[in-house]
């Protein structure tokens, strides 16, 4: 069999597990930071945080499909483990830098608001 279809098959199992669990952890625990943005707008808010979740999921799920137009040829089950694993660190990294970048963003906004 085709070790790139391996390849894909075990890269998207692995990036959709850890987006979809960083995504639900997200949407439980950023309730408190838009209900900060919009105090007294509970069904509002937990709106607005339906919406950033739909936006990561798409953004990021379609971020791994369209990376695997970049693969080459994989020849080797060492080469294999490489490309997933590094494919994989930067989905991980990518992930964490929009996070911190979005806590940034928000802390500034609440400053200003309070």
């Amino acid at each position: 069999m085709n070790l790139n279809i391996i390849g894909y098959f075990i890269y998207l199992s692995i990036t959709s597990i850890i987006i979809l669990k960083v995504g639900r952890i997200c949407y439980e625990n950023g309730n408190v930071y838009v209900s900060t943005l919009i105090p007294n707008h509970e069904d509002l808010c937990h709106k607005i945080n339906q919406i950033l979740l739909v936006g990561y999921y798409l953004l990021n799920l379609g971020y791994c499909a369209m990376t695997l137009i970049s693969w080459n040829k994989i020849t080797s089950t060492t080469q294999l483990i490489e490309v997933i694993s590094s494919k994989s660190a930067i989905i991980i990294c990518t992930i964490a830098a929009m996070h911190y970048i979005n806590i940034i963003i928000l802390t500034k906004y609440i400053k200003k608001i309070i």
